[in-house]
């Protein structure tokens, strides 16, 4: 087993690349994966999410191409746009010294911008199926002449519905052209999709390993999504904290969070995709040094941060993926220390915390969040124990001047302390401590959205405010279904309508209305295909989160 990325014949520059962006060993996909790439193979390889399966198609990919060519050399399809620009960056970092041009292409973009970059010349085009098959269309893309093709994510993309896109695009590229598709499943129209577009594929396949968390303590508190950052900074006044590294799901959620946090007495600074290069290496320095104690980062931005005295993990927001879950608690705990790892958790995601303890076979507690009373115990100990120290030290000379002054005009030795202990807690008027509405378990829509009252702006097709002030459709033979998932879990309208045509086979067209609520989404079903979608209940995924469905 190849030990080190100099061991995999790899370009010099892009085995500097990935050193300084701190990879030194190649992951297990890493290691099937690149030399067979650069052997020209094709490769069918199954691998979850977190398993660097990005570096190892990015990397032979970048390896083989001649900078400057002016035409597409590659083309790597992803299911959503926000994994385009993941995966999009990651190439641009590795192959920074090689000067390849890279270009992600999306929906909602300008087709504009995108025409004239393509005109210029770009060496790699990472896209959504949608988006690349409407350049096509147009002929402002052309890919007879690209060398590669990579499928990465492809059971998500069939799951929303994108396979008759993925075909039309092969057929757009060269029959000689290098094929590398990646699934952390393979069904059946993955395999017949395989076996039609790929040529004598080498599989790779990279099987959960047992994950411990042994040495990290892990908690979880059930709040409303709306209260997170209330939690959150009462469990910074509690706990003893050292280097704190905080997960949030978007890099926009990033930048917010650290804001609200040092508004609120606690100075943090976010680490997220829009960082240059430099500025990345700037801000992970300084939290290796200790000059920053609590960092908010997303998953992709905290790759390469190496950190063996992090006290504390928080998951802000629960990620998808179980693994993702371990490998982020993963950073503390470290070195023979024990770690404490804390989720705040709303009651839609219990049941992916249930998945999450299955897989690491640990139990993560359900803990109380400090009260107001626990709070301000703790203030007036801090403040008692800082007084101590000085009362020790001794060192207090003017300080006793100025209280005789006090005597001397009257005023009582107790009185005088008591004043002086008021001017020292001023600060904590600055520190409000938020209400937080109680929740229970079993609560897992907020109380007025299960009476069938409007929250939020919603979503969707047939989107009209009337039509969904109740549990049941307003149309005619059409049945309306609960999904407990919405906005806050990325839901879109066509995630919903590839996830239940797929799954329940029933025809896309035949779904109805659909309104995404925060935590939520209702849609509407013809009443002859309702038993054969609640029927699948169990198999619905979006986004690799298992959904379920059931009657409004």
């Amino acid at each position: 087993m190849t030990t080190e990325f100099t061991q995999l014949n790899l370009h010099p520059q892009l085995v500097q690349a990935v050193t300084e962006l701190g990879y030194t060993e190649p992951t297990p996909i890493q290691s099937g994966v690149i030399p067979l790439m650069l052997a020209g193979q094709d490769v069918l390889g199954q691998a979850q999410t977190g398993t660097g399966k990005t570096a190892a198609f990015a990397l032979p990919i970048l390896h083989a191409i001649e900078p400057g060519l002016g035409h597409v050399q590659a083309l790597i399809l992803a299911p959503t746009r926000e994994l385009a620009m993941q995966v999009s960056k990651a190439i641009y970092e590795y192959g920074r010294y090689r000067e390849i041009r890279v270009l992600s292409i999306y929906g909602g973009q300008p087709y504009g911008r995108q025409i004239n970059r393509l005109r210029k010349g770009v060496d790699v085009v990472v896209g959504t199926p949608g988006r690349l098959l409407d350049l096509l269309k147009k002929k402002a893309l052309d890919l007879s002449q690209v060398q590669t093709v990579v499928l990465d994510e492809a059971d998500e993309m069939l799951s929303m519905g994108f396979i008759e896109d993925i075909e039309s695009i092969l057929d757009a590229t060269a029959p000689e052209r290098q094929t590398t598709l990646f699934s952390a499943t393979l069904p059946t129209p993955i395999r017949r999709l395989a076996n039609k577009y790929m040529r004598d594929p080498q599989a790779i396949t990279i099987k959960r390993k047992q994950l411990t968390v042994a040495a990290i303590e892990q908690r979880y508190y059930l709040v409303k999504a709306r209260d997170k950052l209330a939690a959150l900074t009462r469990l910074f006044e509690m706990e003893e904290m050292t280097s704190t590294l905080i997960f949030a799901r978007t890099r926009i959620g990033t930048g917010e969070l650290a804001n609200e946090l040092t508004a609120r007495g606690f100075p943090a600074e976010p680490l997220n995709g829009d960082l240059s290069q430099d500025a990345r290496e700037r801000v992970m320095n300084r939290f290796r040094r200790g000059q920053i104690q609590v960092l908010v980062a997303t998953d992709v931005a905290a790759r390469g941060l190496d950190i063996d005295d992090i006290s504390h993990v928080f998951n802000y927001d629960l990620p998808q993926d179980p693994e993702v879950y371990v490998h982020r608690i993963g950073r503390t705990g470290r070195a023979g220390k024990t770690g404490i790892a804390i989720t705040l958790l709303t009651p839609q995601e219990q049941r992916r915390m249930r998945r999450i303890e299955q897989l690491a076979r640990s139990k993560v507690q359900k803990a109380t969040l400090p009260t107001v009373a626990d709070i301000q115990a703790k203030r007036e100990g801090q403040l008692v124990e800082r007084m101590l120290v000085w009362l020790k030290r001794d060192r207090s000379r003017r300080e006793r001047e100025m209280v005789m002054q006090l005597v001397e005009l009257g005023y009582d030795v107790i009185d005088i302390a008591a004043a002086a202990l008021k001017l020292a807690r001023a600060e904590e008027k600055q520190r409000p401590i938020p209400r937080i509405a109680d929740v229970s378990e079993r609560e897992f829509r907020p109380r007025n959205e299960r009476r069938g009252k409007r929250n939020g702006n919603g979503n969707g097709r047939h989107n009209g405010r009337n039509r969904f002030q109740s549990k049941k459709s307003h149309e005619n033979g059409m049945v309306r279904l609960h999904l407990n998932a919405g906005k806050a879990q990325g839901v879109r309208p066509n995630d919903v309508v590839g996830a239940i045509a797929f799954h329940a086979d029933i025809p896309g067209r035949a779904i109805g209305a659909i309104r995404i609520q925060p935590e939520y989404t209702w849609v509407d079903v013809p009443e002859q295909y309702v038993a054969q979608v609640l029927g699948k209940s169990g198999n619905y995924q979006i986004h690799r989160q298992a959904i379920e469905v059931e009657r409004a």
